[in-house]
This record gives C-alpha cells, sequence and structure tokens, in this order.
C-alpha cells in the first residue's frame, strides 16, 4: 500500500483538479443531485484562487511523475459570511475552518472521509455543508460524527439556495 499523506495545491494540480470536479458534477447529477454544482461549478477561477491562496488541499499517493491525485478539497479559515445566519445553531461561536468543494477521484474509497478527518485533525472546529439531495456527502459528514445543525442559504446564487449545514467540534 502506497502511503498517502496531504498537501497544497499548486497550478501544475490545476488541471487534474478540473477532471476530479467534472467527474464529482458527473457523479452528483447520475445519483439524483443535477443542480448543486450544475455543469460549472466550481469556476475555474474559483479553483485558481483557492490554490493561490493556499486554500486547496489534496489527498495524494505516490511520489514524482508517479503521484496520484485522490481527493481534493478547499479549507476555507475565517468566518464564512454565508453562515451567519442559520435556521438552527451551530454549536459554538468559536473559530472555525469551513471545507468547501470537496470532490474525489474515484481511485480510492473513502476518500472523503480521509479529507474531513485530515481537517479536523488540523483545525479542530470544521463546518460545511451540502445539498439535500447530496445523500453521499450527509453520509459521509454523519458517519465522521459531524452534527446537523440547521439549515443556511447561500448568499452567491439566486436559485436552489438552500443546504444543510454541519458542525464538528473536537474539544
Amino acid at each position: 500500500m502506497v502511503a498517502r499523506r496531504f498537501r497544497h495545491a499548486t497550478m501544475r494540480d490545476f488541471p487534474v483538479m478540473e477532471q476530479n470536479y467534472e467527474r464529482a458534477r458527473e457523479l452528483m447529477a447520475r445519483n439524483g443531485n443535477p443542480t448543486q454544482w450544475g455543469h460549472t461549478f466550481p469556476k475555474p477561477e474559483v479553483v485558481q484562487d483557492d490554490i493561490m491562496r493556499h486554500r486547496s488541499i489534496l489527498l495524494v499517493d505516490g511520489s514524482g511523475a508517479n503521484e496520484r491525485i485522490l481527493a481534493q478539497f478547499a479549507a476555507c479559515t475565517g468566518e464564512d459570511p454565508t453562515y451567519q445566519s442559520i435556521d438552527g445553531h451551530w454549536l459554538d461561536d468559536d473559530a472555525y475552518v469551513t471545507i468547501h468543494r470537496i470532490a474525489s477521484s474515484g481511485l480510492i474509497r473513502h476518500a472523503a472521509r480521509e479529507c474531513l478527518e485530515w481537517a479536523l485533525k488540523q483545525y479542530g472546529n470544521v463546518r460545511a455543508d451540502t445539498h439535500p439531495n447530496n445523500k453521499a456527502m450527509q453520509h459521509v459528514l454523519e458517519g465522521c460524527g459531524f452534527t446537523r445543525c440547521g439549515l443556511i442559504q447561500l448568499i452567491d446564487r439566486p436559485t436552489d439556495t438552500t443546504r444543510i449545514a454541519y458542525q464538528r467540534h473536537e474539544w
């Protein structure tokens, strides 16, 4: 078994990351969730911005020319404006990191779980949200011990804005 590790993405990783997001969009659509990411989310400029701000984290194995990207996500520090209003209650008001745009390459099982567990070890207090139709991600979040805190409304789009909000705080 090849050791897995996490690292920050670089612009060299961008083409593979785009392929992984395309795969994720197709998978979500096939599994009854065609609108969460539609055909264009996340936009390339958002992914590039994540990379430049060192928010894009990759789960990889192998090394050099044999390295494979197994999964990716954005770890966004600071308050998320979307999370200021919730129909429900967050676990606390402590500083947190938000996990956004998680996607797997499909090369291994449970890659999203590994990403969430890594984020919990690194940051301790993690929030995330997902579409009500994204049963797979709800299952992963709940399987990792995240608490369903309520509903939030995305502020960066005009329609299909409701998301289920989750949090886990390692006390």
